[in-house]
């Protein structure tokens, strides 16, 4: 990581590029969740990400992990002149992200009908929960209704109840990592064919995406509804999660044969009970022995005997434990930055590394003048 995030003193200086998108202009409408998280990618890529604020801009708020690395201006979408200076920023842009609810970009003049008039090749895309179109395209929704319908959230949590895995499904996984695959992949065609086009991002397309392995092992029958029921969802003895000696939890994720029987080796899990390791109907006695036999040891305990081993075992940290484990420190897969502790650019290019850059205010008609050379 070469630069880091910095207050507003900073206001001219342009963030120093690097990474394989060097060169890439991104206006961002400022929004929530899952765009700003796509723009952080971007930027990390070396993207020189504008975001376009309204009255709040953040860049000296110690902690706005996801803001990093842009150029931001503060301005008014609803004033004339400022909506003149917007679309003279964005005539010499690649790319555009928005996240506001169907019509509303078309309301304040920044419709795709019009930014595409004046920029033929710019990729606009767009962020939303249910999409662009449908019965449910202009109603209000978070994370967890994006992946209530597709599945998703259904097949999460144990037996009694689903339960949300955070919201990194639907907002962030469904969400902001399709908008940069979106992006990415149209950039790509447009310079081939030298013209823009709508990439229609919602994260309930996303997360039904997600879930293209179990609609396969549904279909071969190899899975069922019905949570702990299946291979991947708890129901498994060899894949889950265990509560220690003191309270902490340890992870397991012996599929394979060969990984099972090394579990078994460490865990001295000898009763021919455990030789049916595919016996589903087995599965609940399996796993309350096993339960008493990790409570015997503290996670401490059980790392020391199984962690780097092929019993595909992990212990479960907390956000805060996670940066001090060993193979985390050692990949710097988090950096503090300026105090504030967050995960590192990824993925990782061998000769076009990413860097967090310096979040900077800037001016619109500065900025809109010096793209305007395209």
């Amino acid at each position: 990581m070469t630069d880091t995030l910095t207050s507003s003193a900073d206001q001219a200086a342009k963030p120093r590029a690097t990474g394989p998108l060097a060169g890439i202009r991104i206006v961002e409408f400022a929004g929530l969740g899952p765009g700003p998280f796509a723009s952080m990618m971007l930027s990390d890529m070396g993207a020189d990400v504008v975001t376009l604020m309204r009255g709040e801009q953040k860049q000296g708020l110690r902690g706005a992990i996801m803001m990093r690395g842009r150029r931001q201006i503060a301005c008014d979408l609803k004033d004339k002149a400022c909506v003149a200076e917007v679309l003279k920023l964005l005539d010499g842009a690649d790319a555009l992200i928005e996240g506001y609810r169907p019509g509303v970009m078309e309301r304040l003049g920044f419709g795709p009908d019009a930014v595409l008039a004046r920029n033929k090749r710019i990729v606009y895309a767009r962020m939303t929960g249910w999409g662009q179109s449908g019965p449910l395209a202009n109603a209000a929704g978070h994370d967890i209704n994006y992946i209530a319908v597709t599945g998703a959230l259904a097949a999460i949590g144990p037996s009694d109840r689903p339960v949300p895995p955070l919201n990194l499904v639907g907002d962030y996984g469904g969400g902001g990592l399709y908008l940069v695959v979106g992006i990415l992949a149209a950039l790509l065609e447009a310079q081939k064919s030298g013209q823009g086009q709508v990439v229609d991002c919602a994260m309930c397309d996303g997360a039904a995406s997600l879930m293209s392995l179990f609609c396969e092992l549904t279909t071969i029958g190899r899975w069922k509804d019905g949570r702990e029921s299946n291979l991947l969802d708890g129901g498994a003895h060899f894949y889950g999660t265990y509560q220690c000696k003191d309270g902490e939890f340890i992870s397991l994720g012996s599929i394979e044969p060969q990984f099972y029987a090394e579990l078994r080796r460490l865990a001295g899990l000898d009763e021919a009970l455990y030789d049916g390791q595919m016996d589903a109907k087995q599965w609940p006695a399996m796993k309350a022995k096993m339960a008493e036999v990790f409570k015997t040891k503290t996670r401490a305990e059980w790392c020391a005997i199984m962690e780097g081993t092929d019993v595909c075992f992990a212990p479960v940290l907390s956000l805060s434990e996670a940066p001090g484990h060993p193979h985390m420190a050692e990949r710097k897969i988090f950096v503090d930055v300026d105090g504030v502790v967050q995960p590192a650019p990824a993925p990782r290019f061998s000769r076009t590394p990413s860097a967090i850059r310096k979040t900077v205010a800037a001016e619109l008609g500065a900025v809109a003048k010096e793209w305007s050379g395209r």
